[in-house]
């Protein structure tokens, strides 16, 4: 039993973050009064991008994106988790990851953080107005186009969507993004990856700037005039009749010239902060052994509203009824998601790099300029 153990964490602000993590907490305090667990959110977008050496300063369990192991593997602010788990529950861990999310998050020869959380962009849809409007779900690009231009499809436009999606865009046009390390891309893929995606936002709308995936889900439940999302990051919740009184049916991409999109994966992971040592780091690998544990997964952390992170999950039949189909029909495009780089520079790129193709989107401009503003970022970056 630990003694008079206080452990702090950070998570970001939905549903999805943080219930699962204050039920769990919950569970382990129950189980042991000397353990205190408190969470607590930050914003979406700070998740991506808000310094990881700052909050490790601060707490000691952190919820965060995968190319932060980058970081960590070049500066000592997280603990190398394969140093203390069970290589058993590792192995268990890396068999059982949904697409590439445990691969996600080593780097260095190390694992910074356990998959909590799996996710990548799919679709989603309203089934109760598809007859309404006498539409019906696209297949390929040119068909989305057609249903966003009668104002019925939603798209994430936040700057990091913006980035995510032209990564999709270029392996949909035959290049992986930033295999080379003086450009994202070559330049004609580059070009048509970002003119392709501003012609769908053009027949969109702006408002869709102003939506992250949360925002884009929720305009589809709360109102009655969009129909689709062709790509955003999932959230299983908005499936649950108990979490929306308009639940969303999800799955897989459309395809660009006869090749089904790859989206960018996403997803969570659970880190513990360097600053945590002695009992305290003893039983903060307790509590993440817990959590992503199968009996866990399938269990209390997706029941209280969790996207879970460990393939059994997803692949139970009473979790896949509760969310309406969404663990079985959104599976193959987590296991096909393309996994960013985790370069030690990567996260800066991302900030500034998504602010620079948001703001071609949103305006226009010289996309050439626009392709090579994003390459010298990236070159700066990789320094």
């Amino acid at each position: 039993m630990a003694r008079g153990v206080t452990l702090t964490g950070i998570t970001w602000n939905h549903s999805r973050g943080l219930v699962p993590l204050v039920a769990t907490a919950q569970r382990v305090m129950d189980a042991d009064p000397e353990v205190a667990i408190a969470w607590q959110t930050r914003s979406l977008k700070e998740f991506g991008d808000f310094p990881i050496q700052r909050l490790a300063e601060s707490f000691d369990l952190l919820i965060i994106d995968h190319p932060f192991a980058g970081y960590a593997a070049a500066h000592p602010v997280l603990v190398p988790l394969d140093d203390h788990l069970p290589a058993d529950y590792l192995a268990d861990q890396a068999a059982n990851s949904v697409g590439p999310s445990y691969e996600s998050y080593i780097a260095g020869g190390h694992l910074w953080a356990l998959p909590v959380d799996a996710a990548t962009p799919i679709s989603g849809h309203r089934p109760d107005l598809l007859a309404r409007y006498d539409a019906r779900l696209p297949e390929t690009w040119d068909e989305l186009l057609v249903l966003a231009g009668r104002g019925l499809v939603a798209v994430p436009g936040t700057a990091v969507d913006s980035l995510m999606n032209v990564s999709m865009l270029c392996l949909g046009l035959g290049e992986e993004p930033f295999r080379d390390d003086d450009r994202i891309v070559p330049d004609e893929t580059g070009v048509a990856a970002l003119e392709t995606l501003r012609e769908l936002h053009a027949r969109c709308g702006p408002a869709n700037f102003e939506r992250n995936p949360i925002r884009t889900w929720d305009a589809l439940t709360r109102g009655d005039d969009l129909v689709y999302c062709p790509f955003a990051y999932g959230y299983a919740n908005y499936g649950r009749t108990d979490y929306t009184d308009k639940p969303l049916r999800f799955g897989g991409l459309v395809a660009l010239h006869g090749q089904r999109l790859r989206s960018t994966l996403g997803g969570t992971g659970l880190a513990i902060s360097a600053r945590c040592t002695g009992e305290a780091l003893a039983t903060a690998l307790r509590y993440a052994e817990y959590v992503t544990s199968p009996a866990c997964q399938t269990g209390l952390y997706t029941l209280t509203g969790g996207q879970p992170g460990h393939r059994r999950a997803w692949l139970d039949p009473a979790l896949d009824d509760l969310t309406n189909g969404f663990f079985r029909d959104t599976l193959p495009t987590l296991d096909e998601a393309y996994l960013r780089p985790r370069y030690s520079g990567y996260i800066p790129f991302q900030d500034a790099g998504g602010d620079v193709v948001r703001d071609y989107l949103r305006h226009g401009g010289n996309v050439r300029a626009t392709l090579q503003t994003l390459n010298k970022l990236y070159r700066e970056s990789k320094r």
